[in-house]
């Protein structure tokens, strides 16, 4: 099914989302990716307050390059997402209710996803000067420092996803499988 969300993600639309479906975003995200993760699990374990919103919150795993002249921000490719897998369940735990990359995620991470009726997206890898096409605007937010990989704030319109991984733990990685073999 084709659907078009305008973000924030709340757990009722998360709910309504499907694994399969595909969806366009509109609106408000966050770009994270280790390194900020890292720092981000740091303030917390100091007892500070993170530096984005969380909650309703979608983070985009993703490293940008450099933006052309004219554009707010270069190619915008996924990143794999297990190498959040370790940050994930705190941040959804915490209200983060999406997050958008490439590739498989841990139990731990889909358990956090069930517990807090979240949703995983994928987004296509090797699009990324596509996907950059759907991104209005970007600014760095936090951990400057960082270069690629500080916190920035987007504005996306129609942002191609599919949904992975929906609020009831059903992983399109694993029942395409199952489809594929009965064909």
């Amino acid at each position: 099914m084709e659907k078009k969300i305008n973000l924030p993600i709340t757990e009722e639309k998360a709910l309504s989302l499907k694994t399969g479906d595909y969806v366009y975003l509109t609106g408000t995200m966050y770009v994270a990716r280790d390194a900020a993760h890292k720092r981000m699990m740091q303030v917390l374990d100091e007892g500070k307050e993170l530096p984005i919103n969380i909650k309703d919150a979608t983070i985009y795993y993703m490293g940008p390059s450099p933006a052309r002249e004219g554009r707010p921000i270069g190619s915008a490719g996924p990143t794999t997402a297990s190498r959040m897998d370790k940050y994930a369940p705190r941040l959804l735990d915490l209200g983060q209710k999406a997050m958008i990359g490439k590739g498989k995620r841990t139990k731990e991470v889909i358990d956090a996803i069930i517990r807090n009726h979240a949703v995983y997206f994928a987004a296509i890898g090797g699009a990324g000067a596509l996907l950059s096409k759907c991104i209005k605007k970007s600014e760095v937010i936090c951990y400057d420092d960082l270069g690629a990989e500080a916190i920035r704030k987007i504005e996306v319109e129609n942002f191609p996803v599919i949904v992975v991984v929906d609020a009831t733990g059903n992983n399109l990685y694993e029942t395409a499988i199952l489809e594929y073999k009965k064909i």
